[in-house]
């Protein structure tokens, strides 16, 4: 929103200039974004006058003209057609910045004579006119007048309007706020009404109420249209409109000055004597919407919930009611008669329209935040004085279909609030001289009753009523209160939960994974792979189309991600991600995970695919867990229980019982990657964060000293014969528990099948590690300690090989 510093002089008496404007504004709430002051920028400019204009010697289209300018008289080259003796132009001296060429100007020869300066076309000094060739201006001008005095040119104030203040968009309306603030004496003009001298002869039927509950109009005959006088030019284009004609020119004048948009119809171009109010139609037969030629030139096709205009008995469109009307009853210089629409159009309906055709005008945009309910006839009155006094005409009788919106109701006031809510100590009169000041209405007793205005909607409590009288006796007005004593500052210390976020984050890290964060959304046929889809985690406003749905596992996304990077060419990914997922067979529905995923297949190791990328997948797993504290000697493995997205034969699952599962893990299956399109196999593992469990005393035991020992550890290797299919960790742990002050870890070398053991066994080859802590060991307790290994591991059935 625009508008220059006599316009709002216009509705306010005030002597501030352009900034003290602008910062009063900032203080009421309204966010100035610029203000331009064309005044400075046409400060080196004046106006000259050429004495001779002679051919130049060396050019056939310059000319070499001597110019009485402020600074004496100047020898300047120019290359306009109509640079002649006893012209009136504009002058621009050596080191003046052109804005419209976006240079300095110089002193240099042109073609061997050197110009003393440039005088301007009209293009080149970002004026409206003609810029063929150098400014013709008046005689009677004298040199040295400024061009900013020549031009009119005065501050243009550009700021932003909130959506719930559509009284801003209307140059009355920033100043009524002012003139609340104390900057000056709001002009209350008073609308007069403009008696008909005939009935109307054009008729309005609304059938869409729901869309445009009052439609006002009147007939004009007789105008006389054409160019619109110099102050609307002016007026319109400071604020960067085109003038078009007068009539249009008038309906744009009072949108911007009053926020209420209007529409003047060719009388002539109508068919019928009747204006219908409808949505729009789609053919029975052939179930095609019917279409508009606006008056942007394009077609649109208007659907039913859209507000449209029409004659022929409602048959042809003529008009978006409150966006854009139609190419075919358009004004033209030709027009004589002419009807005149002032309308209030549904916000939500009118701004929904916008955007399903991408249609975007000033009418459109004010209406769809909602237009002075009570502005229908006045703003009526108003259009057809100024159409009088520019276009002449004969006014009909005003005819007014349908009824306008109710006012805006009534608001129970106790003034004590502004104190209780802001701390701001203001007497009752002077809150109730703001709120009168403002457009309110105001019936004292316990408590006030006030009306807010019906350009004023957005109030609806005592809250927004203390909002008001806060902005205007100014925020900086309001105490500085210290917060009180807390006492010792927070330290800061997280919780139990966020410290296990923050140490599985830093040690998936360490491991080699990169951390990813993706949607807590993804599309609904992609949860029901993971065991979602259920409807009630579908969203109902989604972001997008493929995220309609609250994930399952953080599993699908990290998929998709990997995929998205092996088709870049970085197929060896190894992602993580901490956090939410939705479960609706859960009581409270959601849960936290640790997510990991890699893709062995990108890996030209001839370690790095198969059975030795899951085993190195779960120690990963297994690293992760003993970090965050859970019992991992206690931990179960089972196969064969998981959900069916993980692949039947290559996954498992760790829990404490059958109701505590803590983590699922092994290779994706080849079905669900194909349906996401990533290429396999992929690997991953899916840790419940709630459901492991804190270590015992965790929060009240603190770390002890390290318990360093200077001698060197010993490792011995055993190999166990156990039945096929038996888990390695059960034997792990059992050789693990024979002495757990010397046996410091247990890993796993071989695993052998084949000749030497018997079928439907396998060798497995363990390395123990001993470290001695007092003295060395002798030989007698390392064969001591050799025996209890033996014996743990024959409790499990292992039998040592021999």
């Amino acid at each position: 929103m625009k508008f220059t510093l006599s316009w709002l002089k216009s509705h306010l008496t005030t002597d501030a200039d352009a900034a003290t404007v602008a910062e009063a504004m900032t203080m009421a709430g309204l966010e100035v974004e610029d203000v331009h002051d064309p005044i400075a920028t046409l400060a080196p400019f004046t106006v000259a006058k050429i004495v001779s204009a002679e051919q130049h010697p060396n050019a056939d289209r310059l000319r070499v003209c001597q110019v009485q300018t402020v600074d004496g008289m100047k020898e300047i080259v120019c290359g306009a057609p109509n640079a002649r003796a006893g012209l009136t132009t504009i002058y621009a001296p050596i080191g003046a910045y052109v804005p419209g060429l976006g240079v300095t100007l110089v002193e240099k020869p042109v073609r061997g004579v050197v110009s003393n300066g440039m005088l301007c076309s009209a293009g080149e000094l970002e004026q409206p006119g003609d810029s063929d060739g150098i400014l013709d201006l008046p005689d009677q001008l004298q040199v040295g007048t400024p061009a900013a005095a020549v031009f009119g040119a005065e501050p243009v104030i550009d700021f932003e309007v909130t959506p719930n203040r559509p009284d801003w968009l209307g140059v009355a309306g920033i100043a009524r706020d002012l003139a609340a603030t104390g900057l000056g004496t709001l002009i209350d003009y008073q609308i007069a009404t403009v008696r008909g001298g005939f009935a109307c002869p054009i008729t309005v039927r609304i059938e869409a109420p729901e869309l445009c509950p009052v439609f006002a109009g009147r007939l004009i005959r007789g105008v006389k249209n054409g160019p619109s006088p110099e102050w609307l030019q002016r007026r319109l284009s400071a604020i960067g409109l085109r003038s078009i004609n007068r009539l249009v020119d008038v309906t744009n004048l009072i949108a911007y000055d009053r926020a209420r948009p209007l529409h003047v119809y060719d009388a002539a171009k109508l068919v019928g004597s009747e204006i219908v109010v409808r949505g729009g139609q789609v053919a029975s037969d052939t179930g095609e919407p019917e279409h508009l030629i606006a008056l942007d030139g394009k077609t649109y096709a208007l659907a039913p919930e859209m507000c449209v205009i029409a004659d022929a008995a409602g048959e042809r469109p003529i008009g978006l009611g409150g966006v854009m009307g139609g190419e075919s009853t358009g004004c033209s210089d030709d027009t004589t008669d002419v009807f005149l629409e002032s309308a209030w159009f549904d916000p939500i309906a009118t701004a929904q329209t916008g955007r399903t055709l991408t249609l975007s005008s000033d009418a459109q945009y004010r209406f769809a935040r909602g237009v002075d309910t009570a502005s229908v006839v006045p703003g009526l009155e108003l259009a057809t004085r100024l159409i009088l006094d520019l276009c002449g005409g004969e006014p009909s009788e005003v005819i007014v279909a349908g009824q306008a919106p109710a006012l805006p109701a009534p608001v129970a006031f106790d003034p004590a609030h502004v104190e209780r809510l802001t701390g701001l100590t203001l007497s009752d009169d002077r809150i109730a001289d703001i709120l009168t000041a403002l457009g309110f209405e105001i019936a004292r007793g316990s408590p006030w009753t006030v009306t807010p205005p019906s350009w004023r909607r957005d109030v609806e409590g005592a809250a927004d009523l203390v909002e008001e009288v806060a902005r205007i006796e100014g925020y900086g007005a309001l105490p500085s209160t210290p917060l009180p004593d807390q006492g010792a500052p927070s330290r800061g210390v997280l919780n139990a939960r966020q410290a296990r976020v923050r140490l599985a984050r830093r040690a998936l890290a360490a491991i080699g994974y990169a951390e990813a964060v993706t949607w807590s959304f993804t599309r609904q046929s992609t949860a029901a792979l993971f065991g979602g889809g259920d409807d009630r985690l579908l969203v109902e406003n989604p972001i997008a189309s493929d995220l309609d749905f609250m994930r399952p596992s953080a599993l699908p996304n990290l998929i998709q991600a990997a995929a998205r990077n092996a088709a870049r060419g970085h197929a060896d990914a190894a992602l993580f991600e901490i956090g939410p997922i939705y479960l609706d067979d859960q009581p409270t529905g959601q849960r936290t995970v640790i997510a990991g995923l890699i893709a062995p297949h990108a890996s030209r190791h001839w370690s790095g695919n198969g059975e030795d990328a899951l085993f190195g997948l779960k120690g990963d797993l297994m690293a992760l867990l003993s970090q965050l504290g859970a019992p991992v000697a206690s931990l179960q493995l089972v196969q064969g229980q998981n959900r069916d997205w993980w692949h039947p034969g290559r996954s498992a699952r760790l829990q404490l019982g059958p109701k505590t599962v803590l983590a699922e893990f092994g290779a994706l299956h080849p079905r669900v990657l194909k349906a996401l399109d990533a290429d396999g196999p992929m690997l991953a593992f899916e840790v419940m964060l709630d459901a492991v469990p804190e270590p015992r005393g965790a929060r009240a035991k603190t770390r002890g000293p390290a318990q360093l020992t200077n001698l060197m550890p010993l490792s011995r290797d055993f190999a166990f014969v156990v039945e096929d299919g038996k888990a390695a960790g059960d034997l792990i742990r059992a050789v693990a528990g024979a002495d757990k002050t010397l046996i410091t870890d247990v890993r796993v070398f071989d695993v052998y099948r084949g000749q030497g053991v018997a079928e439907g066994h396998a060798s497995i080859g363990l390395e123990v590690l001993i470290q001695p802590r007092d003295a060395t060991l002798t030989d007698a307790e390392i064969e001591a300690l050799s025996a209890k290994i033996i014996a743990a591991a024959a409790k499990t059935g292992a039998v040592l090989r021999a």
